[in-house]
């Protein structure tokens, strides 16, 4: 069975899940933070929103240089509003789901490079990619995000089933 055939099911289902957590972040909770040392809920928030954008890149190039010499390094969203947000989410969503349906599996066995100053951080298979720093890196921050809407009292979204805000 073709990668794409196997990995497409599972992305949706997860993208379908971050869009949910998402959707409960109200606008006037975005500068907020659990502690001086953790990120906000608005950068969480537009960080989930970028990630599934990772895709297209990954499977059309074959490396990443974050921090060129000349051009201007990369710079994540910074976008000021859930709207904004769940605009870019699923604009990523909706390319990444047709790049990966798209891509045939000689391209996610080669490799991929994520550069920083000349200095490779992450080489592994495309594949590999995706369903590390893709997929698992949606989920991981997603998990933030549910913790810090708990902590400001806002229902969490069940992700395999009902949470404790949905359960009847």
């Amino acid at each position: 069975m073709p990668f794409a055939e196997t990995f497409l099911p599972e992305f949706e289902q997860e993208m379908a899940a971050t869009r949910k957590a998402l959707e409960r972040i109200p606008n006037d909770k975005l500068d907020w933070k659990a502690h001086e040392k953790s990120n906000t809920i608005g950068w969480v928030a537009n960080h989930l929103a970028e990630i599934p954008g990772w895709v297209d890149g990954t499977l059309t190039q074959n490396s990443w240089d974050v921090n060129p010499d000349g051009p201007t390094p990369y710079q994540p969203p910074k976008l000021g509003s859930i709207e904004e947000i769940l605009a870019l989410f699923d604009a990523n969503v909706s390319s990444a789901a047709e790049r990966i349906a798209k891509t045939d599996d000689a391209e996610y066995a080669k490799t991929w490079r994520l550069i920083s100053n000349d200095e490779i951080y992450i080489e592994m298979p495309k594949s590999g990619v995706l369903r590390t720093w893709v997929l698992n890196h949606t989920i991981h921050h997603r998990g933030h995000l549910c913790v810090y809407l708990r902590l400001n009292d806002l229902p969490v979204p069940g992700m395999y089933g009902p949470s404790a805000d949905e359960a009847g």
